[in-house]
């Protein structure tokens, strides 16, 4: 990328908000990943669209991050620009029995502003490790909930910077998908409707949802999370498990013995590590089963 270009982007945003060659590695939960070219941390929806618009106008690439937990970013990292909305779009408001939060609030602090609020509806994501925007775009879901249970609306940007609020009936919401997915828009806020619940109550399902995660999945290792989605009828992790790949690696990536539906770092792993073990897993599987796993996980970069 041009001097010119980067220094455009330091204009934009301040010197304090854009880094260069920054390290994937820092940014994911897997904890892989290269060097992005310009990584931007923009603090106002103005800041975005300015840094939509000179990515548009100087044909840059760009991606739109938020936690990281759902990401393998490759080893020679991201040629173009990493738009982060977790570390400064994170507000949280609550009004009545409805949340509203920016794409950069963790699901976590918007489970636990629900709990405080005695709302009820919202505990199936308190332990998912990602921010509100990307939940929105895949449909994020846990122990029987998913958003689309819960979205009342969501304020998007497009790819020309136009802000657009999309009612809840016109998302698309499927499994793991959205129309924001099949469109690209960049989700810059969401509102959340939930319902009046007894405290207790809402506390010990919490715990029960806590309990469950830490006793099933491998929460002590680096990973992205379930790596490939459920087909149809079928649970990706048993039949991982049935086609005998508990424990299987290569180098630093590994099928975790607890979830065999998690591949974990489990130390040093490379991004070639990761992808070798799924297409492996990916081959097995159709070979033993005549099933083809789809990885839930997405790729950032050059495979």
């Amino acid at each position: 990328m041009k001097k010119e270009i980067r220094e455009k982007f330091c204009e934009l945003l301040g010197k304090d908000k854009v880094l260069f060659e920054e390290p994937m590695s820092s940014h994911t939960t897997f904890r892989i990943g290269g060097p992005a070219e310009v990584f931007l941390m923009p603090e106002s929806y103005e800041q975005i669209r300015s840094a939509l618009a000179l990515c548009r106008e100087e044909g840059v690439p760009y991606f739109v991050l938020g936690n990281g937990s759902n990401l393998l970013v490759s080893d020679s990292g991201y040629r173009g620009v990493i738009i982060q909305m977790d570390r400064n779009m994170g507000d949280i408001e609550l009004k009545g029995t409805e949340i509203r939060a920016c794409a950069g609030a963790l699901l976590s602090s918007v489970a636990a502003a629900a709990r405080k609020a005695s709302l009820t509806g919202f505990e199936f994501a308190g332990g998912i490790p990602g921010t509100l925007g990307g939940a929105v775009v895949m449909n994020a879901g846990a122990y029987g909930g998913e958003m689309k249970d819960v979205l009342r609306e969501v304020t998007v940007m497009t790819k020309e910077g136009d802000i657009r609020v999309i009612p809840s009936d016109r998302l698309e919401l499927g499994y793991r998908t959205s129309i924001i997915k099949k469109t690209g828009y960049l989700v810059l806020e969401a509102v959340i409707s939930l319902e009046k619940g007894d405290p207790q109550a809402i506390q010990e399902k919490t715990k029960e949802l806590a309990s469950k995660r830490t006793e099933k999945q491998p929460l002590d290792y680096p990973s992205a999370g379930s790596t490939f989605k459920r087909p149809e009828g079928y649970f990706a992790g048993k039949l991982i498990m049935d086609s005998g790949l508990r424990g299987f690696r290569v180098g630093g990536a590994q099928v975790s013995e607890k979830h065999c539906g998690f591949v974990i770092n489990t130390g040093g792993a490379t991004a070639k590590d990761v992808k070798e073990l799924m297409d492996h897993v990916i081959r097995t599987v159709k070979e033993k089963y005549n099933i083809t796993l789809e990885p839930e996980v997405k790729f950032l970069g050059e495979f």
